[in-house]
Order: structure tokens, then C-alpha cells, then sequence
């Protein structure tokens, strides 16, 4: 029974650790601007491709060593993100039409959007919650 609860806490360490390894990561808000410029540059749609550049600067925030920082600007804003992409009006369309936007080229690029923005909550998240800024203020 010890060695039981020794394996739940290693497994739970280990997820707490992924999680945090993704939030210091300066590739997810990358590709998280990509995919929305993917989705968002034609037609231009305004509101979405605005954050595009603030995912932006906090991977330029991430690679000048504020990682705690860009963690926390990268959990906010794809969490915005993903407020902004689950409204989808698919009311009066027939069934056929809302499958065929699912998974399309399109709907699958929107569905990999919004799962990478979940996953920056998670991960960015957890890393700007339980991070500590001791090395980025020696830096400083």
C-alpha cells in the first residue's frame, strides 16, 4: 500500500512537471499564432487576428528569459482565445453542412486551435502559478 501511494505521488509529480515544462516553452504560443493566423487572415477578421501579436511577444518575453512572465501572458490570452473560438453559430444548418465544417481542412485547423489554447491554460497556467521568479530576478 506505501509503494501505491509512492506511484500516485511520482505520477503526480510527473504530470505537475509536464505541465510546467510546456508553460516554459516558447514553442505553444507560436504555433497557437500560427494556426489563428491560419484561421483568421482570410478574410480578415479582425478581433481573433489580434492576438496573434501578443502571443507573439510572449514568446519574444519567453526567449529573453521572463519565462513566469510569458507563461502567464500566453494562459491568459489563449484562454481568451478559446472563450472567443467556442462561439460558433451552427443553428438553422443542416447536419451534413455542420460535419462537413467539422472536419474539414478548416474545421480540423479551428479544433487544433482551440485544443492547443486548452493546453496553454493547462500548462502556462500551472507554470505561472507555481513558478518562482528567483532567476528571473537576477537577470534583471
Amino acid at each position: 500500500m506505501v509503494a501505491e501511494d509512492k506511484n500516485v505521488q511520482e505520477a503526480r509529480k510527473g504530470a505537475l512537471a509536464i505541465a510546467q515544462d510546456w508553460g516554459k516553452s516558447p514553442l505553444p504560443p507560436t504555433l497557437l499564432a500560427t494556426l489563428i493566423t491560419a484561421l483568421h487572415a482570410r478574410p480578415l477578421q479582425k478581433l481573433p487576428f489580434a492576438f496573434t501579436p501578443v502571443l507573439l511577444f510572449s514568446t519574444y518575453l519567453n526567449l529573453n528569459n521572463f519565462v513566469i512572465d510569458s507563461a502567464g501572458l500566453t494562459a491568459a490570452w489563449s484562454g481568451l482565445y478559446l472563450l472567443l473560438a467556442r462561439r460558433r453559430r451552427t443553428a438553422g444548418v443542416n447536419f451534413s453542412a455542420r460535419f462537413g465544417n467539422r472536419f474539414g481542412a478548416r474545421g480540423l485547423t479551428r479544433g487544433a486551435a482551440m485544443l492547443l489554447a486548452g493546453a496553454n491554460v493547462v500548462g502556462c497556467g500551472t507554470t505561472y502559478a507555481l513558478g518562482r521568479r528567483s532567476k528571473e530576478e537576477r537577470v534583471v
